[in-house]
């Protein structure tokens, strides 16, 4: 197995995690939980735990991030922070889903069930090894189809992230982007007629 080098980070959530892998080893892992101040504390998280590992920005050979489903915002964090780090540092940033990191490892067929706003609930079934298959989806906690018992994750999410990307850095595919089910809550603002002056 490859040494390569993995920095793995979430914030689509009420939360902000990373974890750091050589090879298949977890290096280090960290999770805060945090309704808002994300963009605040990720960096500086980043740069904790790379020093923890006795690291640089400069060791690293791929980025994972987190495209959510999830926090608009916390997601949007995660996303363009990853895109500017891969473009600073040259190398591939490879996105992954909420629901892909809370399957890795997990034995087929599985369903993966994350809590969302009020009472819904975000899911996705994965029936084959693929971690690609389908999108993650959401309903109402109690009217979910029928389908796997959902399982509980082997991982911590950004571990999750970690190492979903470590198996694509050869094959990153596109920038990472946010992945939503539904419209921002926020609306542009109305552009206000022109003002007359006298």
């Amino acid at each position: 197995m490859s040494d390569r080098i993995v920095l793995g980070f979430d914030t689509s959530a009420a939360h902000c995690a990373a974890a750091l892998l050589r090879g298949d080893r977890l290096l280090t892992i960290r999770h805060e939980e945090m309704a808002k101040g994300q963009a605040e504390r990720l960096m500086p998280m980043l740069e904790e735990l790379l020093a923890e590992a006795g690291l640089g920005w400069r060791d690293l050979d791929a980025l994972g991030v987190g495209t959510g489903p999830g926090n608009f915002t916390g997601i949007r964090v995660a996303v363009a922070a990853a895109r500017g780090l891969a473009l600073a540092l040259r190398v591939p940033a490879i996105g992954v889903s909420a629901t892909e990191a809370a399957a890795w490892g997990l034995s087929r067929p599985c369903r993966i069930v994350l809590p969302g706003r009020g009472d819904l609930v975000i899911w996705q079934d994965f029936d084959t090894e693929a971690l690609d298959e389908g999108r993650p989806q959401q309903a109402k906690a109690g009217a979910l189809p029928p389908g796997p018992a959902p399982a509980a994750p082997a991982v911590a999410l950004a571990e999750g992230v970690a190492r979903i990307a470590a198996g694509r850095a050869d094959r990153p595919g596109p920038r990472p982007a946010p992945l939503y089910l539904r419209p921002a809550d926020a609306a542009p603002a109305r552009e206000a007629p022109p003002r007359i002056l006298p």
